[in-house]
């Protein structure tokens, strides 16, 4: 992982540090700041592949020609940068767990110029994932028993978003995506139907859905809405019926009223006796329409979510921060107006009860019998779990659905939604006062 993969001021904080043999351990924690409008939770995701940016990290002689003709970077930077690893801890809440502003989602501990030079990339990551994860997670409560589909592909903000995207709406509980790579990479099922396109290519309906089934005879789904979508499904009733099959299949409903056609559409599978045949629905869905079709009561078997959903249409991003929070032995903050920050290393406790989170000292005991939230998943530069794609996903599907099941109601509102409030241990407000009382003594 190149190690210009950072933003310049990372990297020219980083080779102050080292000039002046700055080598003590400092600590950043990530957090958001406040939630998006609209949202009552966040699902923290992205943690491993953090880990993997973290583990990769390193310059190559590419990149240092590159910051020693272009950057200015003189020789000694130079040669400390060539031999930087990461070889710090991190503490992390698991990918899956239902996170709140001002809670860490991670904290990075490690000597203070490569903590410093990894933010951006940390950051990133774990911003983008989480952001997604969360959005999906709203897909998934509006659309009850229903199957959710990946379709975010080819509308999110590059390729590789893209992958990032079917992997943190599995995590949500997606059930496919059409993103192969993804499916192929983290153990997913992958999901296609086919284009209007396809339809366009022939003749007429009947002649492409013949085409369609011949050659694809497993759980063929039939795009009915490219001329007249009560035809378009008849159509496909005589193919199944023409063609003998009897296995899975159904119809995908992509435009116009979704509940009228998908009732209509039914009507017509049920009286050919195809009771068993799916509908899917598609276009330009997010958790408002899917839960809008839900309350209509519209017979619609699964969803395909696609741009909505890539790139969080209603909130693309979260106000999050990476922050030091210790050098050293010495706790320390910000306290920029909007921006403060709390001091230290620090754990979030939980109760199973719904009550309110706790953030506290990393080294103060749980209040109660409440859970802590951080755990350690790196030590020394290396991961604690061996990289297992598909099982991190499949576990942080667990995580989360035990999450929403503790998740109090007022927060999985999809409309006006409201958060927990997390609160401050006494043992970390005090921490706080007294490093902000030295901070403005030695500002003053």
């Amino acid at each position: 992982m190149s190690g210009l993969r950072t933003d310049l001021y990372e990297l020219r904080m980083a080779a102050s540090y080292l000039r002046r043999g700055m080598t003590d351990r400092a600590t950043f924690s990530l957090f958001a700041r406040r939630l998006p409008p609209r949202r009552g939770f966040l699902v923290a995701a992205g943690l491993a592949e953090a880990l993997t940016f973290l583990e990769e990290f390193a310059f190559d002689a590419a990149d240092l020609r590159y910051l020693r003709d272009v950057g200015g970077f003189d020789q000694p930077t130079l040669a400390a940068l060539s031999a930087l690893r990461f070889t710090g801890d991190v503490w992390a809440v698991p990918e899956g767990r239902v996170v709140f502003a001002d809670e860490p989602l991670l904290e990075v501990t490690a000597p203070i110029a490569e903590a410093q030079l990894v933010e951006t990339g940390v950051l990133n990551i774990v911003t983008f994932q989480t952001t997604i994860a969360s959005k999906a997670a709203r897909c998934r409560l509006a659309a009850g028993d229903a199957q959710l589909v990946d379709f975010a592909f080819r509308r999110t903000h590059g390729i590789e978003a893209g992958a990032g995207v079917a992997r943190a709406s599995a995590i949500a509980g997606f059930a496919a995506t059409s993103h192969v790579e993804a499916a192929r990479r983290y153990g997913l099922a992958p999901s296609g139907t086919m284009a209007h396109s396809y339809v366009e290519a022939f003749p007429d309906e009947r002649s492409a859905f013949r085409a369609f089934a011949t050659d694809s005879p497993d759980n063929p789904i039939f795009l009915v809405d490219t001329y007249d979508t009560p035809a378009g499904v008849r159509a496909a009733v005589d193919v199944v019926a023409e063609l003998g099959l009897t296995g899975p299949l159904g119809v995908r409903l992509d435009s116009g009223d979704l509940a009228a056609l998908a009732r209509q559409a039914r009507t017509i599978l049920d009286d050919a006796g195809l009771t068993h045949a799916r509908i899917v629905a598609s276009g330009s869905l997010d958790e408002a329409a899917v839960a809008d079709l839900v309350a209509a009561g519209a017979p619609i078997d699964a969803y395909g979510v696609g741009t909505k959903m890539g790139v969080s249409y209603d909130a693309p991003s979260l106000d999050s921060a990476y922050k030091l929070v210790a050098v050293g032995d010495r706790p320390v903050l910000k306290l920029s107006p909007g921006k403060a920050t709390l001091p230290g290393p620090k754990q979030v406790f939980r109760d199973a009860a719904g009550e309110a989170d706790v953030v506290a000292r990393r080294d103060e005991p749980a209040p109660g019998d409440r859970e802590p939230l951080l755990v350690p998943v790196m030590r020394d530069g290396r991961r604690l779990e061996p990289a297992d794609p598909p099982e991190e996903v499949r576990a942080a599907r667990r995580r989360l659905d035990a999450d929403l099941r503790w998740l109090p109601e007022p927060a999985r509102r999809l409309t006006d939604p409201t958060p927990l409030t997390v609160t401050v241990s006494p043992a970390l407000r005090a921490l706080h006062d007294r490093v902000a009382a030295e901070a403005r003594r030695g500002g003053a």
